[in-house]
């Protein structure tokens, strides 16, 4: 007879504080208690008579008995995740990530119109703050995701490219009744940093030739484009936008572009799949509609500089 094996909710419990190195955010995670997290994975130690963490402070340190068994935990719940992937690909909704501010700037209107379009073919949307873009498909319950990134992608992904990302300072309508902008009025205006990193302005300071004229000292720092986008619009200073997504608003007088050039940040939005991942004509079809749509924004007419 073969080996009795553990619980599968010990090991669950036990991968979750293993990858979190928490007792706390895998409870978090797992929808129980921190509480029966410890017991499911004192019901594992028990199990193999040995013991699975050591504590270090507040966090949690592996034991070299857990280092041995967590690979072959997580290729099992892999491999039964893609084996449920199977019969819930029966099913005509497609589950996507997509970062928040491409959700409500860009994505969900096209969603909503795929829908009409595509009957039978539901798209569940779950929008997530993520500062650098990423998905886990292993892990999360989802079946494609937009991202952000450099277009280089794991090689057992399908990878449908949507637009590139150019960075443009956007502000409230009446910046463009004022003066013209030039660099000392740029110097003196608040900006207004979509990253904490304030990435965005540095990359298109850099490329403009401005970066040792314009201080990226002081102003209110965001964590998102549409935090800084919607504060720009008020009047709190001027923020970087993408131009793609705030096309809508300037062309509808919500917001103006006060120095109109786009700088390509070098990254793109993307759609993307694992290979492997039932109900690929959807996907395919999916893309063909989100490229096209992409294809037939009208932008602002600016300059560009790649």
């Amino acid at each position: 007879m073969p080996r009795r094996l553990p619980p599968l909710y010990a090991l669950r419990a036990f991968e979750a504080a293993a990858r979190h190195s928490s007792f706390t955010r895998a409870a978090q995670e797992l929808s129980i208690t921190q509480s029966a997290v410890s017991r499911h994975v004192r019901t594992l130690e028990e199990h193999f008579a040995c013991r699975l963490f050591l504590r270090n402070g507040r966090n949690l340190q592996l034991t070299e008995a857990a280092r041995l068994l967590l690979p072959g935990v997580r290729e099992g719940f892999s491999a039964l995740e893609r084996a449920c992937n199977v019969l819930r690909a029966e099913d005509d909704i497609l589950r996507m990530k997509a970062p928040s501010t491409l959700t409500m700037r860009w994505l969900l209107a096209r969603l909503s119109r795929f829908r009409h379009l595509q009957a039978g073919n539901e798209v569940q949307l779950t929008s997530a703050w993520m500062d650098i873009d990423a998905v886990d498909f292993n892990h999360e319950p989802f079946d494609c995701a937009v991202l952000l990134g450099s277009g280089s992608f794991p090689p057992d992904w399908e990878v449908s490219f949507l637009f590139p990302e150019e960075l443009i300072p956007v502000g409230a309508p009446n910046l463009l009744n004022d003066q013209p902008w030039d660099v000392q009025r740029l110097a003196n205006t608040e900006l207004l940093h979509p990253t904490p990193d304030r990435r965005d302005w540095r990359n298109w300071l850099e490329r403009m030739g401005l970066a040792g004229q314009v201080s990226l000292k002081g102003g209110q720092v965001f964590d998102t484009l549409e935090l800084g986008m919607i504060a720009a619009a008020r009047g709190y200073g001027v923020s970087m936008g993408d131009l793609l997504m705030v096309a809508e608003d300037v062309a509808q007088g919500r917001l103006s572009l006060p120095w109109p050039t786009a700088v390509a940040s070098g990254d793109g939005y993307y759609l993307v799949w694992p290979k492997t991942r039932p109900g690929g004509e959807r996907l395919r079809r999916l893309s063909d509609f989100l490229q096209g749509e992409a294809q037939a924004m009208v932008l602002p007419d600016v300059e560009h500089l790649s």
